[in-house]
């Protein structure tokens, strides 16, 4: 370790020298056109114009000399400094942006910033793909003086991102370190060791990164976009430069994609698991075509550890594994078993997404931001202060059959056995028409314990109770559909939905067990939700299946020493 670090710091100190090491002078435009592929917001780049920013839910002001700014928070700078604000400069269109785009990187160019994040090799590839993907808006028309401060700024930025390779993190941002230093390669042929560096690394970091499955190794539908985004960039700069793109990349591409469109509601935005916010239909879109030209739905993905169901125009998506393993898991969730349902364009079931700021990031990490069941108030899983997660489910168990357009899901964990002696089975059922989905939550410890059935709604879905019946209505647009349960006390409660930009208010469906004093007891055998009796009921499940997903016990089978208690629950369409 000690070598190594004394051979990249080496590398370091080379890469910075006076423009003497190398092939000759520097060029004075990019050999190859490199173009950006994604549309800017119109209304960031207005306001960068007029003097702010706005980055990763923080507004500061920006100009001249700012870049060291020691009030910045680190999102913000990681993003102020990746210049991906380009694009919406590019977004407006006029000269004022342009010349606001020229006058922004010249001022980069001419003082350097100091920071230990400037020379982060994905902060740095973010940072020259962006100058060379938008140097025909903000440089090509610039002055003599300026474009060659530019080129030779990239070519100190491509020996710094290849001095720094490998990347010590292997996220979805060592893609882009990786996309930067091919973007010099591109712009600039004659410097052969940028794309010699770039074949080097880039198979091992897809092999690392990408499951068999197709899934992005860190779990999440949003990284999964963001993964796809960088690959299908490099697939690009390669074409416009006629090199043969890496076998990895292209098999990457192609497996990436179905994932991708499985993870998408009907209103062609992407499922809140892991952190994920919705994003908007048309950049997935273009990701997609950019990525593949295929039109593939994976419908099995075991290794990413999710299951996708679809009868009819409705659409059940499940969180069925752990999270990400250990070097992975900083954006992981606390959302093993938690589920998405929507119909057609509609969504109604959801999680509450992924946070911004740190104080939401935290709190929306925890189980009772999912619809799931939460145990006792505790998480299934629990997050050191640095965000990596301290504890897990060990085991996670899924079985899915079909038959006839149906599904039977059963599902379990144990990630509340080290804290509150317990194990999670749910078990769900989406009949072929999709106008009903029945779920069956099952909580077994070492005692009886209190636990609560979260089901979080879509902000558009209004959810008037019926406490005479115990029943839900729940308005979406033109839909109406009803929920009711047994086994807990039904009740419709506030929650927030951070699937945008920023949360806004929503609300949830909670069905609250609470031991020796609550509204109903624990299923026992006169409890009609033991037996089945009612609307809540799960059909049995195909013959072949029905190993996998056992009728509840009586309690007398219940092994010696345990608790039992069952939350039975039914939606349907009216």
């Amino acid at each position: 370790m000690v070598l190594k670090r004394l051979a990249q710091g080496a590398r370091l100190s080379m890469a910075r020298l006076p423009l003497l090491v190398g092939k000759g002078r520097v060029p004075v435009a990019p050999v190859h056109n490199i173009r950006d592929l994604w549309p800017g917001d119109a209304g960031i780049g207005a306001m960068l114009i007029k003097g702010s920013l706005t980055l990763a839910g923080y507004t500061h002001p920006v100009g001249p000399g700012m870049w060291d700014n020691p009030g910045y928070e680190p999102a913000f700078r990681e993003g102020l400094h990746s210049f991906r604000w380009l694009r919406d400069l590019r977004a407006v269109g006029t000269d004022a942006a342009r010349l606001r785009a020229r006058a922004l990187v010249d001022d980069w160019l001419l003082n350097p910033p100091t920071h230990p994040m400037v020379r982060d090799c994905s902060v740095a590839g973010a940072r020259v793909a962006a100058w060379l993907g938008h140097y025909d808006f903000f440089a090509a028309s610039a002055s003599d003086q300026f474009r060659q401060r530019l080129m030779a700024r990239l070519l100190v930025e491509g020996r710094t991102i290849a001095a720094l390779l490998p990347p010590e993190c292997h996220d979805w941002q060592s893609l882009t370190a990786l996309k930067g230093l091919l973007a010099v390669a591109v712009a600039m042929p004659e410097y052969t060791g940028f794309l010699s560096r770039y074949r080097r690394y880039i198979d091992g970091e897809v092999e690392r990164q990408i499951l068999p499955d197709g899934w992005h190794v860190q779990r999440s539908p949003e990284v999964q976009l963001r993964a796809l985004r960088e690959l299908a960039e490099m697939r690009a700069m390669m074409q416009a430069a006629q090199h043969a793109l890496p076998h990895s990349v292209a098999l990457a591409l192609d497996k990436m994609s179905p994932v991708l469109r499985a993870m998408r509601h009907g209103d062609g935005g992407l499922a809140l698991f892991n952190g994920s916010h919705e994003r908007t239909a048309t950049l997935i879109e273009m990701v997609l075509s950019q990525a593949t030209r295929t039109r593939v739905v994976a419908n099995s993905m075991p290794d990413g550890g999710f299951v996708r169901a679809q009868a009819g125009r409705s659409l059940l998506l499940i969180d069925a594994g752990a999270p990400a393993p250990a070097g992975h898991d900083h954006n992981a969730h606390a959302g093993t078993l938690s589920l998405e349902f929507s119909c057609m364009r509609q969504r109604l079931i959801v999680n509450c997404g992924g946070g911004l700021l740190p104080q939401w990031k935290k709190a929306l990490r925890q189980t009772a931001a999912h619809s799931t069941v939460e145990v006792e108030g505790l998480s299934s899983s629990d997050f050191h202060e640095d965000g990596t997660v301290a504890r897990r489910p060990a085991h996670v168990e899924v079985e899915h059959a079909t038959r006839e357009g149906a599904h039977w899901i059963s599902l379990s964990h144990d990630g509340y056995y080290p804290t509150a002696g317990a194990t999670y089975s749910r078990r769900l059922y989406l009949g072929s028409g999709g106008d009903g989905l029945r779920g069956e939550e099952t909580i077994e410890g070492e005692r009886e314990l209190a636990f609560v059935l979260r089901l979080h709604l879509h902000p558009s879905v209004y959810a008037q109770p019926d406490p005479q019946n115990g029943t839900v209505l729940l308005e979406a647009g033109e839909q109406t559909w009803r929920f009711r349960a047994t086994g807990g006390e039904v009740t419709v409660e506030e929650s927030v939905y951070s699937g945008g930009t920023r949360p806004v208010p929503s609300t949830q469906i909670v069905v609250r067990v609470t031991p020796n004093g609550g509204r109903r007891p624990p299923a026992d055998v006169d409890d009609p939700a033991a037996k089945g009796e009612e609307a809540g009921k799960m059909p049995d499940a195909p013959p072949a299946a029905r190993g996998g997903i056992p009728d509840i016990p009586a309690p007398a089978d219940v092994p010696p020493g345990r608790r039992r208690s069952v939350i039975r629950w039914g939606l349907e369409r009216e």
